[in-house]
């Protein structure tokens, strides 16, 4: 499988403060990587280095910033926004449109596939902010889609939704996977990560770096003390 992203030595940090180091990892087409650790362990900043936003300290990230589509935690006045899930949806293509004030047919059918792909369809003349938080979500995760290539970014997607939602969108996201999209998910679940992930990265301190698969990530003593407490200490 083809590497998408490869990740050597780096430092990751602000105005002069390192916040992550030494992270050594790879994503290949069709891996699916959860991203563990605590607050303040560098996460955030590692998700502006993958989409092209902040730059590392030192080291290497090679990276297509172009393919990812980018599914952001919502905040409260974005839950709120006043358009139409179809509207919300195909801006996933303005990326695409450039200065074209319209979006092409192709554009359009994009759109309507992931909707359809995400049981939305339905719900297109809608208006977002009356939405649930689950049906929320599936929407951003559609437009995303409609901005990928084939590779998804996921910052926390399930905060805020109840077990039930959270259950639903685990599922809909290892579908995509199974059917082919590069996922990495930014996330404190640890039980939900060695469930649906083939690969764990956590970050932090330098006994808490890890990188491999799922399988090797249970056996290792760092993964048994975090899936001991439940995830707790990734809060």
């Amino acid at each position: 499988m083809s590497v998408q992203i490869t990740c050597k030595n780096a430092a990751l940090g602000y105005e002069n403060r390192i916040v992550a180091e030494k992270l050594n990892f790879t994503v290949s087409a069709g891996d699916y990587l959860c991203i563990l650790g605590e607050n303040g362990s560098g996460k955030s900043t590692l998700i502006k280095a993958l989409l092209g936003l902040k730059p590392q300290i030192s080291g290497e990230i090679l990276c297509d910033h172009q393919g990812i589509g980018y599914l952001p935690q919502q905040t409260v006045i974005q839950r709120d926004f006043p358009a139409s899930v179809r509207e919300i949806v195909r801006s996933g293509c303005l990326g695409k449109t450039g200065l074209r004030p319209f979006y092409t047919k192709e554009e359009k059918t994009l759109a309507d596939k992931m909707m359809q792909q995400l049981g939305i369809k339905e719900l297109e003349k809608r208006c977002y902010r009356d939405l649930s938080g689950g049906q929320q979500q599936r929407v951003l995760l559609a437009r995303a889609l409609c901005a990928a290539k084939n590779m998804l970014l996921l910052d926390e997607p399930v905060t805020g939704l109840d077990p039930r939602a959270q259950q639903e969108l685990y599922e809909q996201i290892a579908a995509l996977n199974r059917a082919g999209t590069t996922v990495i998910m930014v996330s404190h679940d640890v039980t939900a990560a060695v469930r649906y992930a083939s690969h764990i990265l956590q970050i932090g301190k330098k006994k808490q770096l890890f990188f491999g698969t799922t399988a090797d990530y249970r056996n290792s003593k760092i993964g048994q003390t975090f899936l001991e407490a439940g995830g707790a200490d990734l809060e």
